[in-house]
């Protein structure tokens, strides 16, 4: 890759290294909540796995979807920011192809999810003990999945005009998909029809795949999720660099 692919990309990644307590311990400090409150309510009344305890069936969830939500958030706000401020045309000026363009801001969007995730991860063995029984999985739902929100992140940011478009997609879209996939919950505790509906949510697939690399126990098959979410990300991917070669709200 070229030096400026590797000049964006260090960048990007400085972008959210020089505020590591709002990019960083933020997300954690939040997921760290979840999990005290969610545990301590139903530890108790609640095991979804047998000999998997609550707590630890709640950390892979609450790890990948902090994960998703930040690299989602990395990329989108950069975007944004870029375009409202007007500084975006000092990305635009060099000989940058939209292929490095695009892979500058995917690698630091899992950069920062993959940091975050890693974090929430350590704080929550204060809590409970996590098994890794099939640590590929693991790896392969978290950057499948991580690729995912990173395009959505990517697609969002060229698309909005302002800060109001954003949050609109983060509250609307993100949150609901990552909330609705399972983290809380087995789906085989609702009804027949909220199961089903649960089927068509892809990030369901991504966080049964990712908790069963930790505990060896799914809901769905993990071939199945596996071959759900890296379509998803192939067919974001192609969308995202689609939205940059055009030059679709940065270029005109």
């Amino acid at each position: 890759m070229s030096v400026g692919f590797r000049t964006l990309l260090y960048k990007e990644i400085l972008r959210f290294v020089k505020v590591l307590v709002q990019t960083v311990g933020a997300p954690v400090l939040t997921a760290l909540l979840y999990l005290l409150i969610f545990s301590h309510a139903l530890a108790e009344h609640v095991q979804v796995y047998p000999g998997v305890h609550y707590t630890a069936f709640l950390m892979p969830g609450l790890i990948l979807m902090t994960a998703l939500q930040n690299a989602f958030a990395n990329a989108s706000s950069s975007l944004i920011q870029s375009k409202v401020t007007g500084n975006i045309v000092f990305v635009l000026l060099p000989p940058l192809s939209y292929l490095e363009f695009f892979l500058a801001y995917l690698i630091a969007a899992l950069v920062r999810g993959f940091t975050v995730g890693l974090g929430v991860l350590l704080v929550g063995l204060l809590f409970a003990d996590l098994e890794l029984r099939h640590p590929m999985w693991i790896l392969a739902f978290a950057l499948a999945s991580g690729a995912v929100f990173s395009c959505v992140g990517i697609m969002a940011g060229i698309w909005a005009n302002q800060y109001d478009n954003l949050a609109a997609v983060q509250n609307f879209i993100v949150m609901p998909l990552t909330f609705l996939s399972g983290v809380f919950y087995s789906i085989h505790s609702l009804s027949p029809f909220w199961q089903s509906v649960s089927h068509l949510n892809p990030v369901f697939y991504m966080i049964d795949g990712f908790r069963y690399g930790f505990f060896g126990q799914a809901d769905v098959d993990p071939w199945l999720g596996l071959a759900v979410v890296t379509p998803c990300a192939l067919l974001l991917s192609g969308f995202a660099l689609m939205m940059l070669k055009s030059g679709y709200k940065l270029r005109h």
